[in-house]
C-alpha cells in the first residue's frame, strides 16, 4: 500500500505547496528513492498544480481543456455547473507529469478555483477522497496530499485519506499560530471518526537565517512542540527566490534554473531526513 502523507498548516503562507511539491520530485526523481507519486491538489488555491505543471501548462491541458479535478471528485454525487468527469472515469483526474526511464513517475490530481463551492455544500462528502484514493493507490508507493490552510470538510477528507499529516511552519511572528488549531482539529477529528492521524514532524520552512526573530520563533515553536509530543525536524527548508521563478517553470528547486546548489541541497537534505521518519 502507498504511504499517504498530508502537507498541513492551518496558518496561511508557509510554503507548504512548494514544500510539497519538492517533496513529490525529489521522491520520484532521486535514485535513492524512485518512488511512484501521486500528488493530489486539495486547496482551492490551486498552487501546487501550477507548481508542478508551471503555470502557462495548467492553464492550457487542465482549465482550458476541461479536465476533470479534484472538484469532481468531490462533487461526483451532485450535478453541480462546470463539473468535467460527466460519463467520464474519475481517474481522468489524473494528469501524468513526468515518467523516468526506471519505471517511476509523478501523476498529478490538480485543483481549481470552484473547489471551493464543495464548502457551501459539504454534506456526506468528507468520505469521497478516500475512496477515491482507495482505487488509484496500488499504482503508487507514495501519494502526497496538499491541504488548504483553513477547518473544512477539505481537512477531514485528507485526515481520511492520511497515514500521517507533516506540518510545515515558517518561523516568523506568530508562527505558532497554527499548531494548537491543528492538535484540536485532530483530536476533534479522531473523537468523530475513531481514526488515528500520526504526525510525522514539523518543518522550519522559508527559513531566511534572520536572527533573532527566527531564533525565537524556532524556540517557541519547539517548545510547543515538545509539549504536544512532536517531533521537529533539524533539517531546515531555505528561503529562495529560485522557489518562485521554479513554480513558473514547473520546474522543482533542483531544476531551476540559476537555482543555487546550496538551496537544493539542502532541501534534498530535509527530504531525505523525513524520508527516514515517515518510513517512506
Amino acid at each position: 500500500m502507498a504511504k499517504k502523507i498530508a502537507v498541513i498548516n492551518m496558518k496561511g503562507g508557509v510554503g507548504k505547496s512548494t514544500l510539497c511539491t519538492n517533496l513529490a520530485w525529489h521522491f520520484s526523481a532521486m535514485s535513492r528513492w524512485r518512488r511512484r507519486v501521486l500528488l493530489i491538489d486539495l486547496d482551492p488555491q490551486f498552487n501546487a498544480s501550477q507548481y508542478i505543471m508551471g503555470v502557462d501548462k495548467y492553464q492550457t491541458e487542465v482549465i482550458n481543456a476541461n479536465t476533470p479535478t479534484v472538484w469532481d471528485v468531490f462533487e461526483q454525487q451532485s450535478r453541480a455547473p462546470g463539473l468535467r468527469a460527466a460519463n467520464r472515469s474519475l481517474k481522468d483526474a489524473i494528469r501524468p507529469i513526468v515518467q523516468f526511464i526506471s519505471g517511476q513517475y509523478i501523476h498529478l490530481v490538480p485543483s481549481q478555483l470552484e473547489l471551493s463551492f464543495t464548502l457551501k455544500n459539504p454534506s456526506q462528502k468528507e468520505h469521497l477522497l478516500s475512496n477515491f484514493v482507495a482505487d488509484v493507490e496500488a499504482d503508487y508507493d507514495l501519494i502526497l496530499i496538499d491541504c488548504a490552510p483553513t477547518e473544512s470538510v477539505l481537512t477531514t477528507a485528507a485526515y481520511l485519506a492520511a497515514d500521517s499529516i507533516l506540518v510545515p511552519v515558517k518561523p516568523e511572528f506568530l508562527s505558532t499560530i497554527g499548531l494548537p488549531l491543528i492538535r484540536q482539529s485532530l483530536a476533534d477529528f479522531e473523537r468523530s471518526y475513531r481514526k488515528t492521524v500520526g504526525v510525522a514532524g514539523i518543518s522550519f520552512n522559508m527559513c531566511s537565517d534572520y536572527s533573532p526573530e527566527e531564533n525565537k520563533s524556532k524556540t517557541e515553536v519547539k517548545d510547543l512542540a515538545t509539549s504536544f509530543g512532536w517531533h521537529v525536524f533539524d533539517k531546515e527548508v531555505p528561503y529562495s527566490r529560485s522557489f518562485p521563478k521554479g513554480a513558473r517553470e514547473g520546474k522543482p528547486i533542483f531544476q531551476t534554473s540559476y537555482a543555487r546548489s546550496t538551496v537544493a541541497k539542502e532541501v534534498a537534505d530535509f527530504c531525505n531526513s523525513f524520508a527516514v521518519k515517515a518510513a517512506i
